[in-house]
């Protein structure tokens, strides 16, 4: 009889920072494995996910068997991922033959590869239209041949799953045959979440000169206490302070006294006149940089392009009281990630690991969708049961929020890429 109480066992291709990953974890899963190209993003995931194995690795020369082997023998009950998606994305060229358009059908080798017993695959809509909706038939049809049961695709926008963003992505999702099969979420909130609610209580970042040259800052008692206490309950959750009964992750240990993500952006004079001057929901016209408005949702946040397609940084939110854009923290909140939750020291780098990324808590619906179809209750770790997970505590391990582009790829080369052990935490499930 299987254990209702253990949890299952999850692998997330094209991880990014973990995004996705964090989610499912949040669901109930254990995220044993993580595959990300980029060692830069691969680093960073690295550094969040301490029982997690990052192989950074090219997914096109990944066998199944290398993933298995990197399981140690678990069983694989999930398979899941966001292919790249900028080949079909609607605000990008959509150019038939980009090569990123074939990385779905990797995705599909390696579930074919590594037979879950389910599959969730995230994309933009523009996959479903046009003439790239060949490439979505053509996926259905393969995992059918294959085997699974296919949910008819679908797209959720994040906002129906408390996230405070207007973000819409087309979800699909696969059932073993001979497993119960998956449903879509419904959504899950009868009001949404704000701006206010993600981004109010955070402390006025012009408080913080040094946060010109950096990208963290120690919060004395005065700023700590009133951005506690002026925290909506959608705050306090991302910062640990409410409790959260579907949040079945792993506690972290972190330092809930510093301020982190949230380097400075210097603007000239006449971009601080032209934002000053700016209602909040319209769009500056020079800038082409849209100001939030505090009683609606984020637009979609986008990522730009990474060195290989000219680093283009995309168009970053006007904060709707400051004239300035927002942080890589603020942009994290209108997201759902935690304040645990680290990105790269830059900028450049922390904008596109959030806007790649899979909202958590958009995340966390569809994995529990698996969970329920699993049967299983995973166990939910707290303190002081359970011990947290550390985080950054040592000098070696913050280094991995900072490595440019060719130290990280020295990194993987020379460093063993997971630096925990991977030990479920069974013990105190129910009998």
């Amino acid at each position: 009889m299987p254990d209702l109480y253990q949890r299952p066992i999850a692998v997330d291709l094209f991880a990014g920072v973990g995004g996705f990953s964090l989610g499912i974890e949040q669901a109930g899963f254990d995220v044993l494995v993580a595959v990300e190209q980029d060692p830069v993003h691969a680093a960073v995931h690295s550094f969040n996910f301490p029982r997690t194995k990052v192989l950074c690795a090219d997914i096109t020369k990944l066998s199944g068997e290398e993933i298995r082997q990197a399981c140690k023998g678990n069983p694989i009950d999930l398979v899941f991922g966001g292919p790249p998606c900028q080949g079909f994305s609607v605000m990008g060229k959509r150019l038939i033959d980009d090569d990123r358009n074939d990385l779905v059908f990797d995705f599909y080798r390696l579930v074919v590869e590594l037979r879950p017993r389910y599959f969730v695959m995230e994309n933009v809509p523009g996959i479903c239209q046009g003439k790239h909706a060949v490439y979505l038939h053509q996926l259905c049809e393969k995992f059918v041949s294959a085997g699974y049961e296919i949910a008819k695709p679908r797209v959720l926008n994040a906002a129906d799953f408390g996230v405070p963003q207007n973000r819409k992505r087309l979800f699909l999702l696969g059932s073993r045959i001979g497993e119960r099969p998956l449903a879509y979420p419904e959504p899950s909130c009868s009001s949404k979440t704000t701006v206010r609610d993600a981004i109010a209580s955070l402390p006025n970042l012009d408080d913080f000169p040094e946060l010109r040259q950096t990208d963290e800052v120690w919060l004395d008692d005065t700023h700590l206490h009133q951005m506690q206490v002026s925290a909506s309950k959608y705050a306090k959750m991302l910062l640990g302070l409410e409790p959260d009964a579907d949040n079945f992750g792993y506690p972290r240990q972190w330092y809930t006294k510093m301020l982190t993500s949230s380097m400075r952006t210097q603007h000239s004079d006449t971009s601080i006149e032209r934002f000053n001057s700016l209602s909040c929901g319209h769009l500056e016209p020079i800038s082409r940089l849209r100001r939030l408005d505090w009683d609606g949702l984020s637009h979609t946040l986008r990522a730009g392009t990474g060195a290989g397609r000219g680093r283009y940084t995309s168009p970053r939110p006007i904060h709707p009281d400051y004239p300035r854009v927002i942080s890589v923290r603020e942009a994290a909140r209108l997201h759902s990630f935690p304040d645990w939750f680290r990105f790269h020291a830059t900028k450049w780098h922390g904008f596109r690991q959030v806007g790649n990324a899979v909202p958590p808590m958009q995340a966390r619906a569809v994995g529990r969708q698996v969970i329920n179809a699993l049967g299983i209750k995973p166990p939910k770790y707290v303190e002081p049961m359970h011990p947290l997970l550390p985080l950054g505590f040592a000098p070696s391990n913050t280094q991995l929020l900072r490595f440019n582009l060719k130290e990280a790829g020295q990194y993987w080369k020379q460093v063993k890429p997971c630096r925990y052990s991977f030990t479920p935490l069974y013990e105190d499930r129910h009998p």
